[in-house]
């Protein structure tokens, strides 16, 4: 018979708190160095995320479904098993409070249940800062791609607009369409994406490597109500879209969140990077889809800018486009409300947290990129 010894408690609870409170200031050390050197960034984003992406990302991509909608989905479930335990736990403390038992294991619930929260609240910053965080303090994809960023003019914006107008329209007579008159997309969209990301990869080295398979989630439902077309999970390493939308709006919608893979977290970025896929593509409906997603942006810019020019303009517009444009109105109309607004909020405080001090507006900066490609193009 071997002996057996009794563990000493304090030791063991001094050594859960050094290994806890380790990872934390691990964590938060990284996360300092990458708001204040740049180079240690863009060094971690090539050189250490790709490393992430091949295997954590590559693993997930292995699942027919998004796991980390899985994993929020069990969190819910186990946070009202929690919130039904604790009500039955106040119940009891309401008891001892007239005489009928003591408030010992209430007191132990409790305690176990914040260490149970700062545990997961500290895996979760780790999780975000090093499959994601970081990336945010990288050089941008216009400084690796070699584009030249400039103020331009009203007239640059109003050429950039009638360019994308008659690509537009040159794509949107080449689609098929359903009986509502709305884009059809062709078969294997997921993998297309990915094809057409490794096709832009040819011009712009920086977008090459693995990509996993984006995943469209079951309760697009949710994603919908929070004006959300697609979501990038750093937890998974998982690029996730709403299966609901319409079809025009997916190919680039995907091709946005697979963009992040590559490191490049601004929004304005991804929109390009979608845009840059979506041109590089072999099919009519991923060309009409990127197109549409730059036509919107930049006659936006031009609204605010000249809006005598933008009605001119807009009148150019083809039928098929301007149905399009229609349907998506509606659609999203019929989701507008507080759970919209304060997930527009939100969105808005994470992108200005995270080095974007524009915020939502962030987006917008599209145009800007759009305007360097057309110059380097003319030049």
């Amino acid at each position: 018979m071997r002996q057996v010894r009794i563990q000493n408690k304090p030791h063991a609870k001094k050594r859960t708190i050094f290994l806890w409170g380790g990872l934390f200031f691990v964590t938060l050390v990284f996360h300092g160095i990458a708001r204040k050197a740049p180079g240690f960034a863009e060094w971690y984003a090539r050189r250490v995320y790709p490393l992430l992406v091949g295997s954590v990302g590559r693993i997930c991509s292995l699942l027919p479904f998004s796991l980390s909608e899985l994993l929020l989905l069990i969190f819910l479930a186990g946070l009202l098993g929690w919130l039904g335990l604790a009500f039955w736990q106040l119940s009891i403390l309401a008891g001892s409070w007239l005489g009928r038992t003591n408030r010992g294991g209430i007191k132990n619930f409790w305690r176990r249940s914040a260490a149970v929260v700062l545990r997961v609240c500290i895996v979760l910053f780790a999780l975000f800062t090093f499959q994601c965080g970081i990336n945010y303090h990288r050089q941008t994809f216009s400084q690796r791609a070699g584009f030249v960023m400039a103020e331009s003019t009203k007239e640059e914006l109003v050429d950039l607009c009638w360019a994308l107008t008659e690509e537009l329209n040159q794509a949107a007579g080449e689609i098929t369409v359903d009986e509502n008159g709305a884009c059809r997309l062709k078969e294997n969209l997921e993998e297309r994406a990915r094809a057409y990301m490794l096709a832009a990869a040819q011009e712009y080295p920086e977008l090459s490597g693995y990509y996993p398979r984006a995943k469209g989630v079951w309760n697009s439902w949710a994603l919908s109500y929070q004006q959300l077309l697609g979501i990038y999970s750093p937890f998974t390493i998982e690029s996730n879209y709403n299966r609901d939308m319409p079809e025009y709006n997916k190919p680039s919608a995907i091709c946005h969140e697979l963009s992040h893979l590559k490191g490049f977290m601004r929004e304005d970025e991804a929109n390009f990077i979608a845009y840059l896929a979506c041109r590089a593509s072999q099919d009519e409906d991923f060309r009409y889809s990127g197109s549409m997603l730059a036509y919107v942006y930049s006659m936006n810019a031009l609204y605010r800018a000249d809006r005598d020019l933008y009605r001119e303009i807009r009148t150019q517009l083809c039928s098929q486009a301007e149905r399009e444009l229609e349907l998506q109105n509606a659609f999203w109309n019929a989701y507008e409300g507080p759970v919209a607004e304060v997930s527009n909020k939100m969105n808005d405080t994470y992108l200005k947290v995270n080095a974007q001090g524009d915020g939502t507006r962030s987006y917008g900066r599209m145009v800007d990129l759009l305007l360097a490609l057309r110059r380097s193009k003319i030049s």
